[in-house]
């Protein structure tokens, strides 16, 4: 059975993919505060019987990288995928200068289009793929060139975010873009390999800046679209769509078996969703909380 998580931590993101294969897949990392040491408790125990682990870094923003250095030193980082870049900040934090020490060592897999690695999309004797296929980027692109020339002068680093797809055998579909800009989306649309895709994380937090473009919604025809905890005035709400919001769902755990995704909210009062249907699926009660069903999406 496989699992896809998202964490309330802020205005920022953090996933874990519990694949139904021999693999763990964490996606980007933001760790301040009470939560850190019950967040790494939790993805350790999660992880703990799968063979192999990886962590995905969308892009060095502080809100997608903060506590990677606590991380690693509590769950140690062996497989870190990242594109490959050169980008620079006027104010080194500690994560970002623990980033760039991955991004830079022997542990590092620079992922971009189409690339092949297993087990992220090959499977061989030892174990099954993950199910991750990269979209993004397109390193001759001139687009991206431009991006990373920005990060490299320490100007700017969304549009240096990679586009990741997760395809459950015979069942669902999720997308993670980073924080991709709306214009940049646009400008890069004829050379991406966009998909229908069941699930989508909505680029930068949800915010306008980050808004889908319609000629990628299009491709994508998502169900379900998970905005995340930018500020309410910052938000594009995705009018026709249906949406799950973290800031008032919180946790938001996927379970995708067959034709069928559960879904649940580690808020109590989030209540069902009449735009899912009721299958009347029990809560899921961990030794930390309680994930309250909220319906489930027929594929």
């Amino acid at each position: 059975m496989a699992v896809v998580k998202s964490y309330t931590v802020g205005a920022g993101d953090m996933f874990y993919i519990k694949h139904n294969s021999d693999n763990f897949t964490i996606i980007d990392c933001q760790l301040f505060g009470e939560h850190m040491e019950w967040l790494v408790q939790e993805l350790k125990a999660e992880s703990k019987h799968k063979g192999l682990t990886r962590f995905i870094s969308t892009h060095p923003d502080e809100d997608h990288i903060q506590g990677i250095e606590y991380l690693d030193e509590k769950m140690p980082i062996r497989n870190f995928y990242t594109v490959k870049n050169e980008a620079k900040k006027s104010l080194e934090t500690p994560s970002f200068k623990h980033y760039c020490k991955l991004r830079d060592s022997d542990k590092a897999y620079y992922v971009h289009k189409n690339c092949s690695r297993k087990w992220m999309n090959l499977s061989d004797d030892v174990r099954q793929t993950s199910g991750i296929s990269i979209l993004w980027p397109d390193t001759s692109n001139s687009h991206y060139k431009n991006a990373l020339q920005l990060a490299k002068e320490a100007k700017a680093f969304n549009n240096i975010s990679l586009v990741a797809r997760y395809s459950v055998e015979n069942s669902a579909s999720f997308m993670w873009i980073g924080d991709l800009e709306t214009q940049f989306m646009e400008d890069i649309f004829d050379d991406i390999d966009l998909r229908k895709t069941n699930i989508v994380f909505a680029p930068h937090h949800g915010r306008k800046s980050g808004k889908l473009p319609n000629i990628w919604l299009d491709k994508l025809q998502p169900e379900i679209i998970v905005i995340g905890e930018a500020k309410q005035r910052h938000l594009h709400h995705y009018s026709g769509y249906q949406k799950i919001t973290q800031t008032r769902a919180l946790d938001i755990t996927f379970v995708p078996e067959g034709s069928k995704v559960k879904c649940y909210s580690s808020n109590p009062s989030y209540g069902q969703r009449d735009w899912l249907h009721d299958e009347y699926e029990p809560n899921i009660t961990t030794q930390r909380d309680t994930q309250y069903y909220i319906g489930t999406l027929n594929l």
